[in-house]
Protein backbone atom coordinates (compact mmCIF):
# COMPACT_ATOMS: atom_id res chain seq x y z
CA UNK A 1 0.00 0.00 0.00
CA UNK A 2 2.93 2.13 0.96
CA UNK A 3 4.92 2.28 -2.38
CA UNK A 4 0.98 2.97 -4.25
CA UNK A 5 0.07 5.47 -2.23
CA UNK A 6 3.73 7.41 -2.76
CA UNK A 7 3.49 6.93 -6.24
CA UNK A 8 0.22 8.23 -6.46
CA UNK A 9 1.03 10.98 -4.57
CA UNK A 10 4.30 11.85 -3.84
CA UNK A 11 3.58 15.10 -2.26
CA UNK A 12 2.13 13.28 0.58
CA UNK A 13 4.35 11.71 3.25
CA UNK A 14 4.53 9.72 6.82
CA UNK A 15 5.60 12.01 9.84
CA UNK A 16 5.95 8.79 12.20
CA UNK A 17 7.29 5.29 11.60
CA UNK A 18 3.88 3.71 12.48
CA UNK A 19 2.75 5.73 9.79
CA UNK A 20 -0.57 6.90 11.22
CA UNK A 21 0.11 10.81 10.21
CA UNK A 22 0.65 11.66 6.21
CA UNK A 23 1.17 15.75 5.92
CA UNK A 24 1.68 17.05 2.61
CA UNK A 25 -0.25 17.37 -1.04
CA UNK A 26 -2.60 15.85 -3.48
CA UNK A 27 -2.83 16.81 -6.99
CA UNK A 28 -6.14 17.63 -8.72
CA UNK A 29 -6.38 18.88 -12.07
CA UNK A 30 -2.54 20.13 -11.52
CA UNK A 31 -3.68 22.03 -8.75
CA UNK A 32 -2.05 21.30 -5.18
CA UNK A 33 -4.31 21.06 -1.87
CA UNK A 34 -2.48 20.77 1.59
CA UNK A 35 -3.94 18.01 3.69
CA UNK A 36 -3.31 15.97 6.91
CA UNK A 37 -4.52 12.74 7.40
CA UNK A 38 -4.79 10.82 11.40
CA UNK A 39 -5.29 7.31 11.12
CA UNK A 40 -5.77 5.76 14.90
CA UNK A 41 -3.22 3.34 16.00
CA UNK A 42 -5.09 0.13 14.24
CA UNK A 43 -4.90 2.56 11.22
CA UNK A 44 -8.94 1.65 10.48
CA UNK A 45 -9.89 4.84 8.26
CA UNK A 46 -13.50 4.62 9.86
CA UNK A 47 -11.57 6.90 12.82
CA UNK A 48 -9.65 8.39 10.81
CA UNK A 49 -9.56 12.33 10.95
CA UNK A 50 -9.24 14.45 7.78
CA UNK A 51 -7.39 18.03 8.28
CA UNK A 52 -7.77 20.47 5.20
CA UNK A 53 -6.63 23.41 3.50
CA UNK A 54 -8.83 26.21 3.54
CA UNK A 55 -8.98 25.73 -0.10
CA UNK A 56 -9.80 22.74 -0.09
CA UNK A 57 -12.49 23.26 2.60
CA UNK A 58 -14.69 25.82 0.29
CA UNK A 59 -14.20 23.52 -2.39
CA UNK A 60 -15.79 20.26 -0.77
CA UNK A 61 -18.63 22.25 0.64
CA UNK A 62 -21.32 20.19 -0.35
CA UNK A 63 -19.46 17.36 -0.17
CA UNK A 64 -18.71 16.43 3.41
CA UNK A 65 -21.30 13.77 3.86
CA UNK A 66 -19.92 11.89 0.60
CA UNK A 67 -16.30 12.38 2.01
CA UNK A 68 -17.45 11.12 5.29
CA UNK A 69 -19.07 8.01 3.62
CA UNK A 70 -16.03 6.96 1.82
CA UNK A 71 -13.63 7.09 4.85
CA UNK A 72 -16.44 4.29 6.56
CA UNK A 73 -16.18 2.19 3.37
CA UNK A 74 -13.03 2.44 1.76
CA UNK A 75 -10.85 -0.28 2.32
CA UNK A 76 -7.32 1.41 2.74
CA UNK A 77 -5.75 4.82 2.50
CA UNK A 78 -4.70 4.76 -1.13
CA UNK A 79 -8.36 3.83 -2.38
CA UNK A 80 -9.84 6.43 -0.22
CA UNK A 81 -7.62 9.31 -1.59
CA UNK A 82 -8.56 7.96 -5.27
CA UNK A 83 -12.00 8.38 -4.36
CA UNK A 84 -11.15 11.84 -2.55
CA UNK A 85 -9.67 12.46 -5.46
CA UNK A 86 -12.70 11.96 -7.86
CA UNK A 87 -14.75 13.62 -5.34
CA UNK A 88 -12.47 17.01 -6.19
CA UNK A 89 -12.99 16.32 -10.06
CA UNK A 90 -16.43 16.54 -9.82
CA UNK A 91 -16.34 19.55 -7.70
CA UNK A 92 -14.02 21.74 -9.96
CA UNK A 93 -16.11 20.64 -12.70
CA UNK A 94 -19.13 22.03 -10.76
CA UNK A 95 -17.46 25.37 -9.54
CA UNK A 96 -15.41 26.78 -12.30
CA UNK A 97 -14.29 29.32 -9.97
CA UNK A 98 -12.99 26.75 -7.24
CA UNK A 99 -9.48 26.36 -9.25
CA UNK A 100 -8.97 30.55 -8.63
CA UNK A 101 -9.80 31.10 -5.26
CA UNK A 102 -8.61 34.35 -3.57
CA UNK A 103 -5.82 33.85 -0.92
CA UNK A 104 -6.00 36.08 1.64
CA UNK A 105 -4.04 39.27 1.02
CA UNK A 106 -6.78 39.21 -1.59
CA UNK A 107 -9.56 40.04 1.11
CA UNK A 108 -7.20 42.32 3.45
CA UNK A 109 -6.97 44.14 0.39
CA UNK A 110 -10.47 44.43 -0.37
CA UNK A 111 -11.28 45.47 2.98
CA UNK A 112 -8.44 47.80 3.41
CA UNK A 113 -9.87 49.87 -0.17
CA UNK A 114 -13.38 49.91 1.29
CA UNK A 115 -12.37 51.65 4.11
CA UNK A 116 -10.86 54.07 2.26
CA UNK A 117 -13.74 54.44 -0.31
CA UNK A 118 -16.53 53.91 2.16
CA UNK A 119 -18.47 51.32 3.78
CA UNK A 120 -21.96 53.52 3.20
CA UNK A 121 -20.84 53.56 -0.90
CA UNK A 122 -21.69 50.09 -0.33
CA UNK A 123 -25.11 48.61 -1.33
CA UNK A 124 -24.09 44.78 -2.50
CA UNK A 125 -21.66 42.14 -1.95
CA UNK A 126 -22.02 38.41 -2.91
CA UNK A 127 -21.16 36.14 -0.67
CA UNK A 128 -17.88 35.35 -2.28
CA UNK A 129 -16.92 39.04 -1.92
CA UNK A 130 -16.34 39.00 -5.60
CA UNK A 131 -18.80 41.03 -6.97
CA UNK A 132 -19.68 44.59 -5.72
CA UNK A 133 -22.39 47.17 -6.49
CA UNK A 134 -21.01 51.13 -5.77
CA UNK A 135 -23.43 53.67 -5.55
CA UNK A 136 -22.71 57.12 -6.68
CA UNK A 137 -25.15 60.59 -7.01
CA UNK A 138 -24.38 62.90 -9.54
CA UNK A 139 -24.38 66.40 -9.61
CA UNK A 140 -28.44 66.56 -9.81
CA UNK A 141 -29.02 63.64 -7.16
CA UNK A 142 -29.39 61.48 -9.20
CA UNK A 143 -28.11 57.84 -7.92
CA UNK A 144 -26.35 55.35 -9.85
CA UNK A 145 -24.61 51.94 -9.74
CA UNK A 146 -21.73 50.82 -10.86
CA UNK A 147 -20.94 46.79 -10.63
CA UNK A 148 -17.67 45.89 -10.08
CA UNK A 149 -16.20 42.09 -10.68
CA UNK A 150 -13.07 41.57 -8.60
CA UNK A 151 -10.56 38.43 -9.99
CA UNK A 152 -8.69 36.40 -7.73
CA UNK A 153 -5.55 38.04 -8.55
CA UNK A 154 -6.81 41.91 -7.53
CA UNK A 155 -5.43 44.59 -7.88
CA UNK A 156 -2.86 42.99 -10.36
CA UNK A 157 -6.23 41.90 -12.58
CA UNK A 158 -8.55 44.80 -13.99
CA UNK A 159 -11.63 44.18 -12.75
CA UNK A 160 -14.67 43.80 -15.03
CA UNK A 161 -17.10 47.13 -14.45
CA UNK A 162 -20.64 48.30 -15.75
CA UNK A 163 -22.94 50.70 -15.41
CA UNK A 164 -26.21 51.88 -17.19
CA UNK A 165 -24.35 54.61 -19.13
CA UNK A 166 -24.90 55.71 -23.16
CA UNK A 167 -20.77 55.73 -22.75
CA UNK A 168 -18.15 53.36 -22.10
CA UNK A 169 -16.52 53.17 -18.66
CA UNK A 170 -13.04 53.72 -20.16
CA UNK A 171 -10.86 53.64 -17.09
CA UNK A 172 -7.16 52.59 -17.28
CA UNK A 173 -6.50 49.93 -14.73
CA UNK A 174 -2.95 49.23 -13.59
CA UNK A 175 -2.02 47.17 -10.47
CA UNK A 176 -1.82 50.43 -8.20
CA UNK A 177 -5.39 51.09 -8.97
CA UNK A 178 -7.96 51.10 -6.33
CA UNK A 179 -11.25 50.75 -5.70
CA UNK A 180 -11.41 54.88 -4.49
CA UNK A 181 -9.67 55.70 -7.66
CA UNK A 182 -12.07 53.53 -9.63
CA UNK A 183 -15.19 55.68 -8.07
CA UNK A 184 -14.34 58.68 -8.38
CA UNK A 185 -13.27 58.31 -12.51
CA UNK A 186 -17.02 56.99 -12.29
CA UNK A 187 -18.27 59.88 -10.36
CA UNK A 188 -16.41 62.28 -13.34
CA UNK A 189 -17.91 60.49 -15.80
CA UNK A 190 -21.54 60.83 -14.52
CA UNK A 191 -20.86 64.83 -13.55
CA UNK A 192 -20.04 64.93 -17.68
CA UNK A 193 -23.22 63.28 -18.41
CA UNK A 194 -25.61 65.23 -15.62
CA UNK A 195 -26.41 67.76 -18.56
CA UNK A 196 -27.52 64.87 -20.84
CA UNK A 197 -29.57 63.07 -18.46
CA UNK A 198 -31.50 66.44 -17.32
CA UNK A 199 -32.35 67.08 -21.18
CA UNK A 200 -33.89 63.85 -20.97
CA UNK A 201 -35.29 63.79 -17.92
CA UNK A 202 -37.48 66.77 -18.87
CA UNK A 203 -38.70 65.26 -21.94
CA UNK A 204 -39.54 61.99 -19.65
CA UNK A 205 -41.67 64.21 -17.42
CA UNK A 206 -43.61 66.67 -19.81
CA UNK A 207 -44.08 64.79 -23.05
CA UNK A 208 -45.93 61.56 -23.16
CA UNK A 209 -42.91 59.20 -24.06
CA UNK A 210 -44.15 55.99 -26.37
CA UNK A 211 -40.39 54.30 -26.57
CA UNK A 212 -38.59 53.19 -24.83
CA UNK A 213 -41.50 52.17 -22.17
CA UNK A 214 -39.19 52.28 -19.70
CA UNK A 215 -36.14 54.22 -20.39
CA UNK A 216 -32.69 53.65 -19.16
CA UNK A 217 -30.32 56.01 -18.18
CA UNK A 218 -28.43 54.31 -21.15
CA UNK A 219 -30.77 55.31 -23.54
CA UNK A 220 -30.35 58.17 -26.11
CA UNK A 221 -33.32 58.25 -27.80
CA UNK A 222 -36.73 59.24 -27.50
CA UNK A 223 -39.95 58.19 -29.72
CA UNK A 224 -42.31 61.57 -28.53
CA UNK A 225 -46.20 61.72 -29.26
CA UNK A 226 -47.05 64.83 -31.01
CA UNK A 227 -50.30 63.60 -31.93
CA UNK A 228 -52.82 60.12 -32.79
CA UNK A 229 -50.66 58.67 -34.58
CA UNK A 230 -48.08 61.17 -35.19
CA UNK A 231 -44.93 61.13 -33.44
CA UNK A 232 -40.93 62.05 -33.86
CA UNK A 233 -37.88 59.99 -32.52
CA UNK A 234 -34.99 61.88 -31.68
CA UNK A 235 -31.43 60.43 -30.59
CA UNK A 236 -29.74 62.73 -27.92
CA UNK A 237 -25.72 63.16 -28.43
CA UNK A 238 -24.87 61.77 -24.73
CA UNK A 239 -21.68 64.54 -24.98
CA UNK A 240 -23.46 67.40 -26.85
CA UNK A 241 -26.72 66.62 -25.43
CA UNK A 242 -28.42 70.44 -26.03
CA UNK A 243 -27.15 70.63 -30.00
CA UNK A 244 -29.88 69.70 -32.44
CA UNK A 245 -30.31 65.82 -32.14
CA UNK A 246 -30.67 63.24 -35.12
CA UNK A 247 -35.16 63.23 -35.74
CA UNK A 248 -37.60 61.62 -37.26
CA UNK A 249 -40.98 62.22 -37.85
CA UNK A 250 -43.48 59.24 -37.80
CA UNK A 251 -46.93 58.81 -39.05
CA UNK A 252 -48.89 58.93 -41.98
CA UNK A 253 -47.79 61.28 -44.42
CA UNK A 254 -50.76 64.02 -44.56
CA UNK A 255 -49.59 65.03 -40.98
CA UNK A 256 -45.80 64.49 -41.16
CA UNK A 257 -45.30 66.20 -44.33
CA UNK A 258 -46.52 70.42 -42.52
CA UNK A 259 -44.31 69.77 -39.51
CA UNK A 260 -41.71 68.30 -41.67
CA UNK A 261 -41.31 71.70 -43.49
CA UNK A 262 -41.76 73.14 -40.10
CA UNK A 263 -38.58 71.33 -39.58
CA UNK A 264 -36.07 72.13 -42.15
CA UNK A 265 -37.42 75.98 -42.37
CA UNK A 266 -36.61 76.42 -38.89
CA UNK A 267 -33.64 74.14 -37.82
CA UNK A 268 -31.01 77.44 -38.27
CA UNK A 269 -32.80 79.25 -35.20
CA UNK A 270 -32.05 76.18 -32.74
CA UNK A 271 -30.55 77.86 -29.74
CA UNK A 272 -28.14 75.18 -28.15
CA UNK A 273 -28.72 77.55 -24.65
CA UNK A 274 -32.15 76.50 -24.35
CA UNK A 275 -33.60 72.85 -23.62
CA UNK A 276 -33.98 70.50 -26.38
CA UNK A 277 -37.85 70.27 -25.45
CA UNK A 278 -38.36 74.13 -25.54
CA UNK A 279 -36.27 74.31 -29.17
CA UNK A 280 -38.64 71.51 -30.77
CA UNK A 281 -41.45 73.22 -29.60
CA UNK A 282 -39.73 76.59 -31.16
CA UNK A 283 -38.88 74.94 -34.11
CA UNK A 284 -42.04 72.62 -34.85
CA UNK A 285 -44.35 75.47 -34.03
CA UNK A 286 -46.56 72.86 -31.74
CA UNK A 287 -46.98 72.13 -28.02
CA UNK A 288 -46.42 68.33 -27.34
CA UNK A 289 -49.10 66.35 -25.24
CA UNK A 290 -47.69 66.24 -21.59
CA UNK A 291 -49.19 64.12 -18.66
CA UNK A 292 -50.48 67.56 -17.06
CA UNK A 293 -52.79 67.93 -20.53
CA UNK A 294 -53.56 64.08 -22.02
CA UNK A 295 -54.02 60.66 -20.89
CA UNK A 296 -51.54 58.20 -22.35
CA UNK A 297 -54.21 56.10 -23.94
CA UNK A 298 -54.98 59.11 -26.46
CA UNK A 299 -51.53 58.11 -28.07
CA UNK A 300 -51.76 54.09 -27.50
CA UNK A 301 -53.77 52.90 -30.45
CA UNK A 302 -53.77 49.35 -30.89
CA UNK A 303 -52.40 47.74 -34.08
CA UNK A 304 -55.16 47.17 -36.51
CA UNK A 305 -54.06 43.69 -37.38
CA UNK A 306 -53.29 42.46 -33.74
CA UNK A 307 -55.64 44.58 -31.57
CA UNK A 308 -52.31 44.89 -29.59
CA UNK A 309 -50.47 47.80 -28.66
CA UNK A 310 -47.14 46.25 -27.60
CA UNK A 311 -45.87 43.41 -30.07
CA UNK A 312 -43.16 42.22 -27.82
CA UNK A 313 -41.30 46.12 -27.62
CA UNK A 314 -42.23 47.07 -30.61
CA UNK A 315 -45.58 49.37 -31.29
CA UNK A 316 -47.25 50.34 -34.11
CA UNK A 317 -45.31 52.74 -36.04
CA UNK A 318 -47.03 52.19 -39.52
CA UNK A 319 -49.82 54.64 -40.85
CA UNK A 320 -52.04 54.12 -43.22
CA UNK A 321 -51.74 57.19 -45.74
CA UNK A 322 -55.49 57.96 -46.06
CA UNK A 323 -56.10 61.05 -44.06
CA UNK A 324 -59.88 59.30 -43.70
CA UNK A 325 -58.50 55.89 -42.03
CA UNK A 326 -54.81 56.97 -40.48
CA UNK A 327 -55.05 53.14 -39.07
CA UNK A 328 -51.98 52.11 -37.30
CA UNK A 329 -49.92 49.07 -37.67
CA UNK A 330 -47.11 46.84 -36.09
CA UNK A 331 -44.66 46.65 -38.83
CA UNK A 332 -44.27 42.74 -38.24
CA UNK A 333 -47.99 42.60 -38.56
CA UNK A 334 -48.26 44.99 -41.76
CA UNK A 335 -45.76 42.46 -43.56
CA UNK A 336 -46.62 39.25 -42.24
CA UNK A 337 -50.46 40.23 -43.89
CA UNK A 338 -49.20 42.01 -47.07
CA UNK A 339 -47.24 38.94 -48.03
CA UNK A 340 -50.52 36.78 -47.28
CA UNK A 341 -52.18 38.47 -50.05
CA UNK A 342 -52.09 37.76 -53.45
CA UNK A 343 -52.18 40.93 -54.69
CA UNK A 344 -49.34 42.04 -53.10
CA UNK A 345 -46.10 42.98 -54.68
CA UNK A 346 -42.49 42.72 -53.56
CA UNK A 347 -39.52 44.67 -54.95
CA UNK A 348 -36.83 43.77 -52.43
CA UNK A 349 -37.30 44.84 -49.51
CA UNK A 350 -40.57 46.42 -49.39
CA UNK A 351 -44.14 44.87 -49.63
CA UNK A 352 -46.28 47.02 -51.91
CA UNK A 353 -50.23 45.98 -51.32
CA UNK A 354 -53.50 47.47 -49.85
CA UNK A 355 -54.63 48.70 -46.32
CA UNK A 356 -56.32 45.90 -44.54
CA UNK A 357 -59.33 48.86 -43.75
CA UNK A 358 -59.34 51.01 -46.15
CA UNK A 359 -58.19 49.41 -49.30
CA UNK A 360 -55.98 51.88 -50.45
CA UNK A 361 -52.36 51.31 -51.26
CA UNK A 362 -49.89 50.98 -48.38
CA UNK A 363 -46.50 50.14 -48.59
CA UNK A 364 -44.22 48.42 -45.77
CA UNK A 365 -40.34 47.29 -45.28
CA UNK A 366 -39.57 43.68 -44.88
CA UNK A 367 -39.33 43.30 -40.82
CA UNK A 368 -35.52 43.75 -39.35
CA UNK A 369 -34.38 39.68 -38.57
CA UNK A 370 -33.84 39.38 -35.01
CA UNK A 371 -29.90 38.20 -34.33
Amino acid sequence: MESSLIKENPLLLPLNKDRTVYDGFITVQETDFRMRVLLPPDRQLKQAKLHCCWQLKHLLRGYEHIVKQRLQHSADLVGFILELKTILEVALKGRPDSRSIPPPQYYTQLISEMEALGWDRLLFIDTEFRTLRLKADDSSGRQHILTVKLKSKHPAEAPECSADLPVPLAFTWTPQSTLGQLHHHFLLLLDSLAEFWDVLDELDSKTWVLEPEKPGRADTMRRIAIGSNVSIKVEVDPRHPKMLPESCLLGADHAVMPLRKKLNANMHSWNPDSSVLHNLRDVLEIEFPSPATHEKSSFSVECGICYSYRLEAAIPDQVCNDPRCGQPFHQACLYEWLRGLPSSRQSFNIVFGECPYCSKPITVKMAAQKS
